[in-house]
């Protein structure tokens, strides 16, 4: 049974749900404990690493993406006390997300011979765009992504995204708790592990829509003492299809000292 989700997004980044409106999904669903993981934002109404709010508990957590030079990693940071060093990396990320946007908007619009329905703007990612393109053409979501804005597509720009190192670094000086998300989900997951050996913790419980080799991150656990983490990475409505239970939490909660 799932009673911890850590890892779930709100209208702070590209998810659907509003941070008030989190309790009562998590109610809906069962669970307990929700770490709020935006993309590269911090959730202003959370003034404490960890809240409660209707009978749930709230981590503050963030995910952020870094870049090892070889492949883009996410981390996600639980219990977060936000310093002044992570809020200005957050600041200069948002100024790149906004001016990234830009960029792929204009491209699109060109392209296309349309007007979007979105603007560039602090949490702006591709989802809001492809969900734009859907509103005002003939594509889907996904070919939004397939045809225009995935990587290597003709309207595709880069993010400009912190080093591993000073991803880790922010993240350790702000939070209790810092480890690797969904290791299955990179090109080259045995490399992505590696770098657990500057981190906490890892995500062992993860929403994939396939069969993965489970044993090369309990393997990771075990070499580098780490922390299992896990989570639906919900960004629409409903928590809890992956997650935590009460004992795994508890390991969670003892790293914390929440």
């Amino acid at each position: 049974m799932v009673v911890a989700d850590l890892h779930v997004h709100t209208t702070r980044s590209d998810g659907t749900l509003s941070f008030d409106e989190v309790p009562a999904a998590a109610r809906r669903a069962g669970v307990e404990v929700v770490a709020l993981t935006d993309h590269d934002r911090l959730q202003p109404a959370l003034d404490s690493p960890v809240t409660d709010r209707d009978g749930v508990t709230l981590l503050h957590g963030i995910e952020l993406r870094v870049e090892t030079g070889t492949q883009r990693l996410d981390l996600l940071g639980y219990g977060v006390d936000p310093t002044d060093e992570l809020r200005a990396e957050c600041e200069r990320i948002q100024r790149n997300r906004r001016e990234r946007g830009a960029r792929i908007i204009e491209c699109v619009e060109d392209r296309l011979g349309v007007s979007l329905p979105v603007e560039p703007r602090d949490g702006l990612g591709r989802p809001h765009i492809a969900h734009g393109i859907a509103e005002v053409s003939d594509h889907t979501f996904q070919s939004a992504f397939d045809e225009l804005i995935g990587d290597d597509c003709p309207c595709y720009v880069a993010r400009e995204v912190p080093s591993f190192e000073r991803g880790c670094a922010v993240l350790s000086d702000a939070c209790g708790l810092v480890g690797l998300a969904h290791p299955f989900r990179y090109p080259d997951t045995a490399a992505a592990l590696s770098k657990c050996a500057s981190l906490d913790a890892v995500e062992r419980w993860y929403p994939y829509g396939r069969t993965v080799d489970d044993s090369l991150v309990d393997d990771a656990i075990e070499r580098y003492d780490l922390v299992p983490t896990g989570g639906s990475d919900a960004h629409g409505e409903t928590l809890g299809d992956t997650g935590l239970d009460a004992a795994a939490w508890g390991r969670v909660e003892t790293a914390l000292s929440v």
